[in-house]
């Protein structure tokens, strides 16, 4: 019953990813809590993310913003040290507070057309965030969305710069995870009996890219960072 569950969960969120470049650790997370430890899901969430990642990048690496990327790698180095300081010492229940709070009041801004002008420094800072929420929460997206977004980025563009990004910042999280934290047997036969399902997904989510204009595309992204949002507060209070 445990795999039914898992194989659901990660045939959504896969669709999701590849038919948007966002939301598998968004739609998967929460639910993969439900499943495991959370040390556990976090992991899961991570492995199947880079595998999604190393997929995708290589079809559409020629789609991404080739001189943001490099600053967001950088930014991400500062980022995810820390983020993995709270995941191994803190409790974040705060942390969670905080981030819901932001994501919901920078969306709601977004959606009364609130515009983002692109500089280095804010590519910088927009990746530093999402490494840091990369190793503590397992959610690197949001940052990046409510940046892109603002900046009026091109859904090819956008999914497959998220994608690139994703793949360097999850990669990275799971080797300090692995030397700091460890890992077990549950994570690794959860994430290897849900590949099957995952390359199911990868069909479905390059079908849904081709139908969603940019007009649907960002109403989901708002609709995404909505429901991020709300399930942190919700779940953290």
């Amino acid at each position: 019953m445990d795999y039914f569950r898992l194989a659901v969960i990660v045939l959504v969120a896969t669709t999701l990813q590849v038919g948007t470049g966002f939301g598998f650790s968004i739609m998967a997370t929460p639910f993969l809590l439900l499943l495991y430890d959370g040390h556990d899901a976090i992991q899961i969430n991570i492995i199947l993310s880079v595998v999604i990642s190393l997929v995708m990048v290589f079809k559409i690496r020629h789609d991404a913003d080739k001189a943001m990327l490099p600053q967001l790698i950088k930014g991400s180095i500062a980022g995810i040290p820390i983020g993995m300081a709270f995941f191994l010492i803190l409790d974040v229940r705060f942390l969670k507070i905080l981030v819901s709070v932001l994501i919901l009041m920078l969306t709601f801004l977004l959606m009364l057309k609130l515009k983002i002008r692109q500089s280095k420094w804010k590519d910088l800072l927009s990746g530093g965030i999402s490494g840091f929420l990369s190793t503590s929460l397992g959610m690197p997206g949001p940052p990046l969305l409510i940046y892109f977004s603002g900046i009026g980025m091109p859904k090819e563009r956008m999914r497959s710069t998220i994608l690139s990004f994703a793949l360097v910042v999850y990669f990275v999280s799971f080797v300090l995870q692995l030397v700091l934290y460890g890992t077990n047997k549950t994570v690794w036969l959860a994430s290897l009996s849900s590949l099957p399902v995952l390359a199911g997904g990868t069909f479905l989510g390059q079908i849904l890219f081709r139908k969603l204009s940019q007009r649907l595309f960002t109403t989901l992204t708002y609709l995404i960072l909505v429901f991020t949002g709300a399930y942190l507060l919700i779940t953290s209070i």
